[in-house]
């Protein structure tokens, strides 16, 4: 397999890969491809990676127990594409565990505001704020490092992942109005005098 993953591919390839890692019997297929994601060789660990964010959801179950070592992998390398399919296999399930690793937490902040590309600063971003939700300190944090980012800048997606990530934050720290008894209409403006 790794011959295969170290030559270009094609997304034909990488679809008959996922369709034969599928249909064989055990997990021993999926393992072998999984261990050729961290890879000394950058062709074969994106190859690997690439084909992994091809599996179908039904497959993608055992994703769950490997997520420790995507994230050591997603921390160690320098490679962008890498990083890049990594968080695409992490954002898969936005969930966050029980148990919050603050190293991915600090460089899931950290990339947001860097010069990485568009598209690991917005899987950042939402991975950022999976973990962050269910912590109002953090989600503090968070929204802190979201305000540091200049509008100007930011790709139409990026900014729309900014946008979607504030109005999640405000739904989740929005305090109950005092004035929900009042009838619509009344009692939410103040009266004119004459």
């Amino acid at each position: 397999m790794r011959a295969l993953l170290a030559s270009r591919m094609s997304l034909t390839s990488i679809r008959e890969l996922c369709d034969r890692c599928a249909a064989a019997d055990g997990p021993g297929l999926k393992e072998e491809l999984f261990a050729l994601t961290c890879d000394a060789d950058d062709r074969v660990g994106f190859n690997a990676l690439w084909a992994l964010t091809h599996f179908p959801a039904t497959e993608r179950e055992w994703f769950d127990t490997k997520r420790r070592t995507l994230i050591d992998s997603l921390l160690a390398t320098n490679h962008t594409g890498r990083r890049r399919l990594t968080l695409t296999l992490l954002n898969d399930k936005l969930s966050a565990p029980a148990e919050i690793r603050t190293d991915y937490l600090d460089y899931c902040l950290g990339a947001i505001n860097s010069t990485e590309p568009y598209g690991v600063r917005t899987l950042c971003l939402k991975q950022a704020f999976a973990l962050c939700r269910r912590h109002p300190e953090l989600l503090a944090e968070l929204a802190t490092t979201i305000s540091m980012m200049e509008r100007g800048t930011l790709s139409p997606g990026l900014l729309s992942a900014r946008n979607q990530t504030l109005r999640k934050i405000s739904a989740l720290t929005r305090r109950p109005s005092s004035r929900k008894d009042c009838p619509k209409g009344r009692g939410s403006q103040p009266s004119a005098e004459r």
